[in-house]
């Protein structure tokens, strides 16, 4: 009877670059990425066929691209998608939020754009609040980050 847990867990495990695919997540420039274009070449005279792959950082959203031979490992992060109850926004836009637990977590703010503006997702989230709807919050979890 194990428990699942996160102590020494790996951030990444390892894939094949042949077997990445669009819409997957892959680590580019150690940074986790989803896949928005992945193209491979034919085998050149060495004989390995190269995968061209271009991905967004799931959390600032800047692209990133990488070429490598599809026989190589790439590393992919393991990206965890977890729901919370909204509970409150603070005037700095930190959240409150409630785990299936039953516990609070404080630790996370709202998205912000490149201007330290609250983006769309945040205006709809707090506009929500607002208006004392039920919010839930989906919070993606990589490498020791969260959004």
């Amino acid at each position: 009877q194990f428990e699942g847990g996160e102590a020494g867990a790996s951030h990444t495990i390892p894939m094949q670059a042949g077997a990445v695919k669009k819409g997957g997540h892959v680590m580019l420039k150690s940074k986790p990425c989803k896949v928005v274009e992945y193209s491979t070449s034919k085998t050149g005279k060495h004989g390995h066929a190269k995968a061209h792959i271009v991905g967004l950082d799931i959390f600032s959203g800047k692209k990133y691209e990488d070429v490598c031979p599809t026989s190589h490992n790439m590393q992919v992060p393991v990206v965890k998608r977890t729901e919370f109850q909204l509970i409150d926004v603070d005037k700095d836009g930190f959240c409150s939020l409630l785990t299936e637990g039953g516990e609070m977590k404080h630790d996370l703010q709202l998205p912000k754009d490149s201007e330290g503006a609250l983006d769309d997702v945040a205006k709809s989230i707090t506009s929500g609040f607002e208006e004392g709807k039920s919010v839930a919050v989906t919070v993606l979890s990589a490498c020791g980050q969260e959004k």
